[in-house]
This record gives C-alpha cells, structure tokens and sequence, in this order.
C-alpha cells in the first residue's frame, strides 16, 4: 500500500510541472479599466483612419494600445508585455513597422496590434491582454473589462 502511494505521488509532482508555456503568460493582473475614448478628441483622431494605433497611458498595467482594424472595429489592448512581470522595460512601444509593437526588455518580443499575437519566439505562446471595446455613438467608444 505505501508503494502505491508513493508512486501516485511521485506521479502528481511530476504532472504538476511548470514548464506549461501558458504559465508564463500569467504576469499581468486584472487592472480595472473603464476609459471613455472620442475619435473626434485630438489624442484620439488618429484612430478615424484604419490601421492607425495610439497610446494611452494610466490605465491597465503599463497603458493600453488602441488600434483601428477597419471601419467598424476598434481594439484595446494592454500596453504590457504578457510574456514579462511589468517591469521597467515591460512597455510596449510602437516599433515603427506597421502594428507591431515592440518590449524594452533584452528580449525584444514583438506583438501585432491587428490580431494580439506573438511574432517572436519569446512571445508565440502569449497573446496580448485585450480590453471591451463597445461603441457609444458618434466616434465615442467605451473600453472596459
């Protein structure tokens, strides 16, 4: 009988292992977000033309990355690399190639504002933390979680 329980013992710790790429994409918390957004707002006109992405700082973990898909489709996403602790270098910023956003750490992982999805390495196995984005009306949207 101890031989039995040793060995499913041994058996539940060696299932329990945190080598599961999806325990790595486990930094960021659930910051409460509710943040009001007019495209007809300076800060915020960018965002009337697809394709375009503006930051906004305070809010989530590290900010959140607003981007315009098309017409009717507007994303929210957390300005924090999901791959990292928030950190210094954490933030992710605008690499200046399309909608990728880029981490400052020594990693350099890369995202696509477009789809949430890692591009490098590091980062295929974390998607970007997204926000609710729901239309008010008249250029005005409500991001939440």
């Amino acid at each position: 009988m101890k031989k039995i329980l040793l060995a499913l013992s041994c058996m539940v710790i060696f299932a329990c292992s945190n080598t599961d790429d999806v325990n790595n994409c486990n930094f960021l918390f659930d910051a409460n977000v509710n943040l009001t957004v007019n495209t007809n707002f300076p800060q915020f006109s960018q965002l009337q033309f697809n394709g375009n992405a503006v930051y906004v700082s305070g809010y989530g973990n590290k900010g959140i990355w607003l981007y315009r898909a098309s017409s009717n489709i507007l994303y929210a996403w957390d300005a924090s690399d999901p791959s990292h602790a928030p950190s210094s270098c954490s933030t992710l910023t605008d690499s200046g190639i399309g909608d990728i956003v880029v981490c400052g750490c020594d990693d350099g992982n890369q995202y696509s504002l477009a789809t949430g999805l890692g591009l490098s390495e590091n980062s295929q196995s974390c998607t970007l933390q997204p926000y609710r984005v729901e239309s008010l009306g008249n250029n005005t949207y409500l991001v939440s979680n």
